[in-house]
């Protein structure tokens, strides 16, 4: 039998190494972009590496995403094929005909309900798991090209054809142009009570509230077509169309790298973020042990 003080020192160490690694590497970011024409999904790390070009591949007209814990949905704008698919953030396919919709192109998630845009003019209603709640919930001729589509509590807000249009979740007209004067292929996302709207033509993210009143015109400037961004806790992601590249800047509009990652597609146009998760219990319960292994192995040797 090996005592704890025979062991050496780098054997000590090795464990500690090993447990702190086991205890981290699933403690990651992930960066999705969709890819339109390529009919792909790519995967990148917070720290701009390219994990995956083509995780998922082999999709119709992929447009807008959601996230939802270890799934990710996708839209596909395709008269006849998938709607929308369902998939791990791991490239697995859950269902790629989750929903059969055609031309799906906007998803917002609220809790297990995901709200589908699409190029008919509608929204509709279904579950996670697919299930139809109302494939009509919104019918709205003023709808036209949908290039956003965010839910805040009881609120859904859609951006079409250059003006922001506030429902219920349930369907009602709030508001029919909340913000307008936008340029008709601005993009949105939502971080609490304040929506995000990019200027693809002047190179900017303007910052509203969900009340429609404008609190910064030019958040953030100098951006080169950017044609999709995302919020994640106090950063805000933004892809550059212009440069092919992902910048990242805190949500006061600080620049904290403009071109995080670089060498998109030619075509990408939605981008949805897993964020570092924080620590498990797990996780501690395995560092903590590494520490407790290396600390005997400190106290036999001296003992000794």
């Amino acid at each position: 039998m090996v005592l704890l003080s025979q062991l050496p020192q780098w054997f000590c160490q090795l464990v500690v190494i090993a447990f702190g690694y086991l205890s981290i590497s699933a403690a990651h970011g992930q960066i999705f972009v969709s890819n339109l024409n390529e009919g792909t999904i790519s995967e990148f790390g917070f720290d701009g590496s390219t994990l995956n070009a083509s995780l998922i591949s082999g999709l119709f007209a992929p447009e807008g995403m959601a996230v939802s814990g270890s799934n990710l949905f996708v839209a596909n704008f395709n008269r006849a094929q998938q709607g929308v698919g369902e998939y791990t953030t791991s490239g697995v396919t859950v269902n790629s005909s989750l929903i059969n919709v055609v031309f799906a192109s906007r998803l917002a998630l609220s809790g297990s309900n995901l709200f589908v845009g699409t190029g008919l003019r509608e929204i509709g209603e279904y579950t996670t798991s697919g299930a139809t709640i109302n494939a009509s919930l919104i019918s709205d001729p003023s709808l036209g090209s949908l290039s956003g589509l965010v839910v805040s509590g009881s609120n859904l807000f859609a951006l079409s054809n250059g003006k922001v249009i506030e429902y219920t979740t349930s369907g009602t007209l709030v508001n029919a142009s909340l913000i307008s004067g936008l340029n008709t292929s601005s993009t949105m996302a939502i971080s609490g009570s304040n929506l995000f709207i990019t200027d693809p033509i002047n190179g900017t993210i303007a910052e509203y509230t969900t009340l429609g009143t404008l609190v910064n015109a030019s958040l953030i400037s100098g951006l080169s077509n950017p044609v999709a961004l995302t919020v994640s806790g106090s950063n805000i992601f933004v892809v550059n169309r212009g440069t092919s590249t992902i910048g990242e800047y805190a949500i006061s509009g600080a620049t904290i790298n403009a071109s995080l990652v670089s060498g998109l597609t030619a075509d990408p146009v939605d981008i949805a973020v897993v964020p570092t998760p924080e620590p498990s219990t797990i996780a501690l319960m395995v560092l903590g042990l590494s520490l407790l292994v290396f600390e005997r192995c400190r106290r036999y040797r001296i003992l000794s």
